[in-house]
């Protein structure tokens, strides 16, 4: 080793040569709560229950959803619709009882390729944090998406708009 090996005064310019360049380049962070990136188009979040142009609920209870997931995580029990409520659900039978287990989800969208009347699909939206195992479980309530006909603006607010 020759003197200026031995002092590392090269080894300390380089270094403060690449940290002065980085001064200048533009940071990957963004500010969060300010700033939202743009998510990816192949993006699967939570999942929705969706309903149609009426206001009825699209899911018949097939249980075609539960049977595609992988993790087991969708639990649903079938209902007969009542004379009366032709206005809340589209098909004689219907879902009573429809929960997803986030903690077992995968957010593979299987459910959603499986639904044979595009009832459930998967939004832009993450799953939010929880402090106990309870707040994971989804119900029916949770994941449908407000009433177009006598919600509009919490139809709005969900979808983004």
């Amino acid at each position: 080793m020759n003197f200026w090996e031995k002092i590392y005064l090269p080894a300390i310019l380089k270094g403060m040569a690449i940290t002065f360049s980085h001064i200048f380049k533009k940071k990957p962070t963004i500010n969060y709560p300010e700033e939202k990136r743009p998510f990816s188009p192949v993006f699967r979040g939570l999942q929705v229950l969706n309903r149609d142009e009426e206001g009825r609920e699209r899911c018949t209870a097939c249980g075609l959803c539960a049977l595609a997931c992988p993790a087991e995580a969708i639990t649903m029990e079938s209902a007969e619709r009542k004379p009366g409520e032709e206005n809340l659900y589209r098909e004689e039978k219907y879902a009573a009882r429809y929960e997803i287990n986030m903690l077992r989800c995968i957010f593979c969208g299987l459910c959603e390729e499986a639904c044979p009347k595009d009832a459930i699909y998967l939004s832009e939206t993450f799953a939010p944090s929880n402090y106990n195992r309870e707040g994971f479980i989804y119900q029916k309530e949770d994941l449908l998406i407000p009433d177009p006909k006598t919600e509009p603006e919490k139809l709005a607010k969900a979808k983004g708009n």
